[in-house]
């Protein structure tokens, strides 16, 4: 039995979609106008309950969107604005969150790198001793029944 062809009834759940995303936008945009709120592409996008990448898809809409833009008020501004302490108080807090948890990760990833080494070093059968007496140039064994250096 061959597979059931579905590709309409998707189409056209796909186009009611679509429509009701349209009207929803457009009621959004409606209703900024009429309170006369701050309008923006994030807003408008929340209250239609629509992805604000589908409104910059929707040339009507976004002209729409920027005619109202147009007719509102810039807001004044003079200059840059400090952070109110507040903010600055939470960005520190975050800064230090992350430090405490980066120390932490370091510390535990430097012990993982000692275990390691210690690993290699069992494995090859050397101490940690004949690797220094190698870099200092001194001998490991006893070459002639001597104690090692």
């Amino acid at each position: 039995m061959p597979p059931a062809d579905n590709t309409a009834a998707l189409a056209e759940a796909t186009r009611r979609r679509s429509e009701r995303a349209r009207r929803d936008a457009e009621k959004a945009i409606s209703a900024a106008q009429r309170t006369g709120s701050r309008t923006n592409f994030a807003g408008i996008a929340k209250a239609a309950s629509v992805s604000r990448s589908w409104l910059y898809t929707q040339p009507a809409l976004v002209a729409a969107i920027r005619q109202l833009q147009g007719r509102q008020p810039a807001t004044e501004r003079t200059g840059s604005q400090p952070a109110s302490v507040a903010s600055v108080q939470r960005r520190l807090e975050t800064a230090l969150a992350r430090i405490k948890q980066l120390r932490a990760e370091n510390s535990d990833l430097a012990g993982r790198l000692e275990t390691a080494y210690g690993e290699i070093r069992r494995l090859r059968g050397t101490s940690p001793r004949d690797g220094y007496a190698r870099e200092n140039g001194q001998q490991t064994g006893t070459a002639s029944g001597g104690t090692t250096t």
